[in-house]
């Protein structure tokens, strides 16, 4: 009998091994299709060649006491503070700035906006308003915070995957948008009389004895395990995780940030695998009027950032650079930045890096707004 596990199983081993893969035509399908889309929706489409239902199987439990929490815990413990100093105030105000637009503007939207059809109907008694925590967590902190947000605010899953597709569409075209604009940076910085255009400071690494993978592995699940002991709220469990994490990678000398990293991607996939057992294809809907919602959001996220960057006469480049790390990622953003220049690769990944551990905090924010205001 094929049991959830080994459809998990099965959908971690073949989509990360396929991400990896280095084939044109298997790359081509990943720039599209990111691989935690694809790792939530094949587990759905097993179910559907079953006729199973597999939404409530125990596993679901193994999630959300063992593996989100790891990968919370994981993704925390992959940002290096010290080397935050490197980039700047600037761009570091840029980039925070952005992620608090990301996180407030859709409130401000709805506010503002509040007698529209959009409003009133798609995202209050449709609960459309559920799908922007996870966006929120997907743009700022990635697929781990999106996950974590999709549990808390109890988003349907009809309106995660219609959330997942809009994003990806939306990523993969901004991402394109991005690498006009950061090659257009020079003519930027002369139409708005930019004159601080010098090269940041150069993040340093240095060559030390990290600790093997299987301690860390061990320290991060002792602390998950003595975690759900000690306390039984989900948000409380995710917030201490998050604050142990930062104090395992900047308190301990010899801690693998690169292992942190990839443990937390390969958890990632685990958890997105899970949660497509819980999907029902059939119910799969996609909204219009909130897919020009998001496209207003994010537009309103860069044009913000543009006008700031102006006010603190900062290079123009660090726009598309901080946008990227905000919405792309720890893979776009050095990506994009490669563009401009490559010399400032370690400082996009490094504000990715940030991105991905702040991103939880700023979604909690958002549910906390959107609660206040549809309630």
């Amino acid at each position: 009998m094929i049991t959830p596990w080994l459809i998990s199983l099965f959908t971690v081993v073949a989509v990360y091994f396929l991400d990896r893969w280095e084939n044109k035509h298997i790359k081509s399908l990943f720039d599209w299709v990111p691989a935690i889309l694809l790792a939530y929706v094949i587990p759905a489409l097993i179910s559907v060649i079953l006729s199973a239902d597999f939404s409530q199987a125990t596993i679901h439990n193994y999630s959300k006491y063992f593996f989100i929490p790891l990968a919370i815990i994981a993704v925390m413990s992959s940002l290096s503070l010290g080397q935050l100093k490197s980039i700047g105030w600037k761009p570091i105000a840029l980039f925070v700035s952005g992620s608090l637009v990301i996180a407030t503007f859709p409130v401000l939207l709805m506010v503002g906006f509040s007698e529209t059809n959009l409003i009133t109907n798609t995202l209050v008694q449709e609960g459309y308003w559920k799908g922007i925590p996870p966006i929120v967590g997907s743009w700022i902190g990635g697929s781990t915070s999106q996950l974590v947000l999709k549990e808390l605010v109890e988003c349907p899953e009809n309106i995660f995957l219609s959330v997942l597709v809009m994003d990806t569409v939306l990523v993969n075209i901004w991402t394109i948008l991005m690498f006009q604009c950061i090659k257009k940076s020079r003519y930027l910085n002369s139409l708005f009389k930019i004159s601080d255009v010098a090269l940041p400071e150069t993040i340093r690494t240095e060559e030390r004895k990290v600790l093997p993978p299987f301690w860390c592995g061990c320290l991060m699940l002792i602390f998950v395990v003595l975690c759900n002991w000690m306390f039984s709220l989900f948000v409380v469990k995710i917030v201490v995780l998050s604050v142990l994490g930062l104090l395992l990678g900047n308190v301990l000398p010899s801690w693998n940030f690169r292992f942190a990293l990839r443990a937390g991607g390969v958890l990632i996939l685990v958890v997105m695998a899970i949660l497509g057992l819980k999907l029902q294809i059939k119910t799969l809907g996609f909204d219009t009027q909130f897919l020009g919602f998001l496209v207003v959001w994010l537009l309103g996220h860069f044009v913000f950032m543009m006008g700031l960057a102006k006010a603190l006469n900062l290079n123009m480049a660090w726009v598309p650079i901080a946008s990227m790390a905000n919405v792309g990622g720890i893979a776009t953003a050095p990506a994009v930045t490669a563009a401009y220049n490559k010399k400032w690769m370690p400082h996009a990944i490094v504000l990715a890096i940030l991105s991905m551990a702040t991103g939880t905090f700023w979604g909690m924010l958002t549910i906390f707004l959107l609660e206040f205001l549809v309630q």
